[in-house]
């Protein structure tokens, strides 16, 4: 798609002449995607995309959420490429057909809630029977199609609010709070009655046969496809892999797509000066994926779930895992990753066994920060223990505790030892975890602090944290000088804001929700009701600490000292002390 103004884009996506000719090429897409897949129900419909289109020279101020230089210096990094492809168009809904699964009788009844099935192809499609689907996972009897039904509507409801909003050109102040009030009713309405139906417990029956469930949140990735082929093929069970996979692109329908911060030189002040420029359609990695005919059967037998979000609506890495921890189906084990892995042979069953080996199992998690893809030579190294923090001296991530490694790997220990810190960007646990410590859909806009509110929910939870004793992944980990897109720069064109300051204007707001939850004096209830600012902690206490243990006791624990900032060295963690 050619370059466009913001004025011209906008009147192209409210033209008739452009709707009829998505019409027509959804049509078209309709035969050609009933000749490659086997009739399935499919993914609630999705409004397109308002994202203006231009280019900005600007500053990235974000640090990366790199590891330490030990790590990075492993890493070779594949080359993400951006192919252009053809973008899935809404389509029809079909009749709903139930058939049942194949499988035992007893499996039947354990899997009667992923009925009607929802095939992860095309995105944006329309399921049947919505209503009736939502209202009966409302009413506390839930299957997958209504749950994705759920998300749907709410990001339907977040884009049609984003383009009303990307038209208003007053104070910068004003959009920030018309974009927190609009989120905060949507989230309450959409999202928040189906967590209160199944607070406190699973929304699903846990089938004790096995299975992983992989949550994989992406953003305009281009090793979806990489990731989930090297799950698969390197499973001892693959046909006990389930994936969660939340696809945030720029589909590059009615906007043309972006580059990320690209380095074109240095400022007068020696930093960095970066361009964003023109890029095709991002690659679908779940189409790439499911058109393989060597995996084309996990997709059809129900394997692969996805909900898809335009980047229009992608708010950050917490609100993507809280999607993908909807689709969460029943499995034994729930496995959080970045989507852009590779995979040890026979790392599922290697994960359980060490899961199982830990003291405090079935309430363990497993943790660590993945090695790079350099080096990696099929896993068996030591996995290293995140055993240190610091108080970030980044002026944008306020001050938000950030966790690192630290200590000596126990590879050759008889038994998984105790760490501190969960990793967002891999964690694997028995799916329990998602009753107790559940995902918190009002941490939109956040890049940092995840992970020391996961860590001490889970501990206050009664859960330990353990370090794998080998490595069973690798991570690509991409320094921002790459020029990958980032969420927060389409955060700013969303709202007509090039660049990441709207995001940080945005994020300095609701970072106080993740400061307040681990107990920083200066952001108390009173202080944050005194700003005006109670928004912040809506529905707190339903994704806060647990009650087994006290958040007081964690920080003592990790040698954390908040009213001084302060991170203190972590003995028992670096030398594997605790099992």
């Amino acid at each position: 798609m050619s370059n466009r103004t913001s004025h011209e884009s906008s009147s192209l996506t409210s033209s008739f002449a452009f709707k009829a000719l998505v019409g027509l090429t959804g049509a078209v897409l309709v035969i050609q995607f009933t000749i490659m897949f086997s009739p399935h129900i499919i993914a609630d419909n999705a409004a397109h995309p308002i994202l203006r289109s231009n280019s900005a020279l600007i500053q990235d101020p974000y640090p990366s959420k790199d590891p330490p230089p030990s790590i990075i210096a492993n890493n070779v990094g594949l080359a993400v490429t951006n192919k252009l492809i053809p973008m899935e168009k809404k389509r029809e809904p079909r009749e709903v057909t139930r058939s049942e699964p194949k499988m035992n009788d007893k499996s039947s009844s354990q899997l009667a809630h992923l009925l009607p099935e929802v095939h992860p192809l095309p995105p944006f499609a329309e399921i049947p029977n919505a209503d009736s689907l939502v209202a009966d996972t409302l009413a506390g009897k839930p299957t997958m199609a209504g749950v994705i039904a759920i998300m749907n509507r709410f990001l339907i409801a977040l884009h049609e609010s984003n383009h009303k909003l990307s038209h208003f050109k007053g104070d910068r102040e004003v959009l920030r709070d018309k974009v927190f009030s609009s989120f905060t009713e949507l989230t309450k309405k959409h999202l928040i009655p189906f967590d209160a139906v199944y607070r406190g417990r699973s929304v699903f029956p846990l089938r004790e046969d096995g299975s992983i469930f992989m949550s994989l949140a992406s953003f305009r990735e281009g090793l979806l496809d990489f990731t989930l082929k090297q799950a698969f093929s390197h499973a001892t069970n693959p046909d006990k892999i389930f994936v969660g996979a939340v696809v945030q692109n720029c589909f590059g329908i009615e906007y043309t797509c972006k580059t990320g911060a690209q380095v074109v030189g240095k400022n007068k002040q020696g930093r960095d000066m970066t361009k964003v420029s023109d890029a095709p359609p991002d690659p679908n990695g779940i189409a790439d994926f499911c058109g393989d005919p060597e995996y084309k059967k996990y997709c059809d037998s129900g394997q692969v779930r996805a909900i898809y979000v335009n980047e229009t609506e992608s708010l950050g890495p917490a609100m993507g895992r809280y999607y993908a921890s909807k689709l969460w189906g029943g499995e034994t084990f729930y496995f959080q990753a970045d989507s852009h892995l590779m995979f040890a042979q026979d790392w599922d069953t290697k994960y359980i066994a060490e899961a199982k080996a830990t003291k405090n199992y079935p309430k363990s998690v497993l943790s660590s920060y993945p090695p790079g893809f350099a080096g990696f030579g099929g896993g068996g190294s030591a996995g290293p223990r995140l055993c240190s923090c610091q108080f970030s001296p980044h002026e944008v991530e306020h001050h938000i505790i950030r966790i690192n490694t630290g200590g000596v790997p126990k590879k050759d220990a008889p038994r998984p030892t105790q760490i501190a810190f969960i990793a967002a960007g891999f964690f694997f646990a028995r799916a329990e975890f998602l009753k107790d410590v559940p995902f918190d859909p009002f941490l939109p806009w956040c890049f940092m602090g995840e992970e020391i509110a996961l860590s001490m929910r889970a501990w206050t939870s009664g859960w330990d944290i353990y370090a794998p004793r080998e490595n069973l992944i690798a991570h690509e980990y991409r320094p921002g000088r790459m020029g990958l897109p980032k969420f927060w720069g389409s955060v700013g064109r969303t709202y007509g804001r090039s660049g990441p300051g709207f995001n940080t204007v945005l994020q300095i707001e609701m970072i106080k929700r993740l400061k307040h939850l681990i107990g920083y004096p200066e952001v108390s209830r009173e202080a944050i009701e005194r700003q005006g600012n109670e928004f912040v902690l809506t529905e707190f206490e339903h994704y806060s600490m647990g009650t087994e243990r006290t958040a007081e006791a964690y920080l003592e624990l990790t040698e954390i000292d908040v009213k001084n900032q302060r991170c203190g060295h972590i003995t028992w963690c670096g030398q594997g002390e605790l099992e």
